[in-house]
């Protein structure tokens, strides 16, 4: 490998490399403290990296990788988000009765294996990566020992895992039998340039390896386990699988599909389309019924993937840059919903049922403040994260025609106003309502600055966009040219 390569892949070897590193720190000596500063110095470091592998990029590691700016876009995402996630679970954990760390070990794990999932050129570092981001996951979800339905979750992630890699690996295997290649440009451009009846075995094989992709992803009709995975798991967990877990799916399925000029999905655009619109339905209306907030946000996701997939069925490179900003501002804004459940758990579970928010702007205002901006962001309200990331999945959609999909975007978003504003009702009523044991915990410095830090991220990115679309506008046009 030449120097030039190992530059391109700093990121990722950043990460690789701290996750052995911290094994043999905490083997000399165990420190809470110490194992969650060296993980947040390691992201930072890797933060940092993404600078040289950018002047390095466009660069194709042959056979594995391929580092451009699109690429290393979703990184920086996912880096962001690990480094937030890092410092949220050092203040989690220090009410936990677990050793709490090989959790950041583990963290470091799920942060390469993303990274070499969202770099990936070939189903060989695509399974690489997926192994490595799904068994870190697994463990990270069930870590509080003590917790039954954090193991049951667990085992509940694992089939769906492995159902997922299994569709994967035999889509993966027809597609290698028509094309004699596991490069996923050749077969984005292969899959691009056939009809719905043209090659059977292709299209069989890129129906599977959606099929995976969906498991991950948790959309309909995938999405069964996904909200008692999102219940089960620790607040800090939650916040990695609905983020850098699904960035990584994205950017891998717009690497793939996304690669020629016209889409990669064509064939396939039908069934990707009525996923898309079953997911918009079906996550908002089971949302509406919920009175527990993880199963809320897991419902939630099932909705927002759904429009991340209008942005993948739109033939344009409006729908790149759209779901990738998407995925920004949906990871700043569920690191902010996360961190304040977080916030408010003790050692024993976590802060769930939306009913013991009631009246928490009146006992800790910023905490409320923070769980409103999220809130308001996921329901796609103006000058937030989220309503530009909705504008740009519907302006993808309108280039490209896709009314129907517009139209059920529209309402579904509509429908979902309602249950993110029961929990912002609940923040603000009155004092008198807060429900008896509701959680009374001291700040913290580490709380203060996970919460402040993408509260502003959500706002920013949705006053000033034009920095990020700037960016993604000149990676795309990389990345096709």
């Amino acid at each position: 490998m030449a120097r030039i390569d190992l530059i391109a892949l700093l990121p990722l070897v950043v990460t690789g490399l701290a996750s052995v590193a911290l094994m043999g720190l905490i083997a000399i000596r165990r420190s809470h403290g110490v194992a969650a500063g060296f993980t947040a110095a390691s992201l930072v470091a890797a933060l940092v990296s993404l600078g040289p592998a950018r002047r390095a990029a466009p660069r194709a590691v042959d056979p594995l990788f391929v580092v451009d700016g699109y690429g290393l876009f979703f990184v920086g995402v996912i880096v962001v988000t690990a480094l937030l996630v890092t410092v949220m679970a050092y203040a989690y954990f220090t009410r936990q009765r677990e050793r709490p760390e090989e959790f950041f070990i583990l963290l470091l794990l799920a942060v390469t294996g993303s990274g070499i999932l969202t770099l990936a050129a070939s189903f060989v570092s695509l399974f690489l990566g997926l192994e490595i981001l799904s068994v870190a996951l697994y463990v990270l979800i069930a870590y509080p020992r003590l917790r039954t339905n954090s193991v049951e979750a667990a085992v509940k992630y694992l089939v769906l895992g492995s159902a997922s890699a299994a569709f994967l690996l035999f889509g993966a295997a027809l597609a290698y039998a028509r094309l004699g290649t596991m490069d996923l440009q050749s077969m984005a451009t292969a899959l691009a340039q056939v009809s719905a009846t043209a090659d059977p075995v292709l299209l069989a094989g890129t129906a599977l390896v959606i099929v995976g992709a969906a498991f991950k992803l948790g959309v309909v009709p995938f999405h069964l386990w996904a909200p008692d995975v999102y219940q089960g798991a620790p607040a800090p967990v939650g916040a990695l699988i609905a983020t850098i877990s699904k960035a990584s799916m994205v950017a891998l399925v717009f690497r793939y599909f996304g690669a020629g000029q016209d889409g990669g999905a064509t064939a396939l655009a039908p069934a990707v389309a009525l996923i898309g619109a079953a997911s918009m339905f079906a996550g908002n209306i089971l949302a509406l019924l919920q009175t527990n907030l993880k199963r809320l946000l897991a419902y939630s996701s099932i909705s927002h993937l759904g429009y991340v997939l209008v942005a993948l069925v739109a033939p344009t490179d409006t729908g790149r840059e759209a779901a990738a900003y998407y995925m920004a501002a949906y990871a700043v804004t569920l690191v902010a919903a996360f961190g304040v459940m977080a916030a408010i758990s003790d050692g024993q579970d976590d802060v769930e049922e939306i009913d013991r928010y009631r009246g928490l702007f009146w006992r800790r205002p910023w905490l409320a403040v923070a769980m409103t901006a999220s809130m308001l962001s996921l329901a796609g309200i103006p000058l937030t994260a989220g309503f530009v990331g909705k504008f740009y999945v519907l302006l993808a959609g309108a280039s490209g025609a896709l009314w129907t999909l517009v139209l059920i975007l529209a309402v579904t978003s509509v429908i979902g106003l309602y249950y993110y504003l029961r929990v912002v009702v609940a923040l603000y009523a009155d004092e008198t309502s807060a429900v008896a044991g509701a959680r009374e915990l001291p700040s913290s410095v580490a709380t203060s600055f996970v919460l402040t830090t993408s509260t502003l991220a959500i706002v920013c990115l949705g006053v000033f966009p034009q920095p990020i679309m700037r960016m993604l506008s000149a990676a795309i046009a990389e990345w096709m040219g």
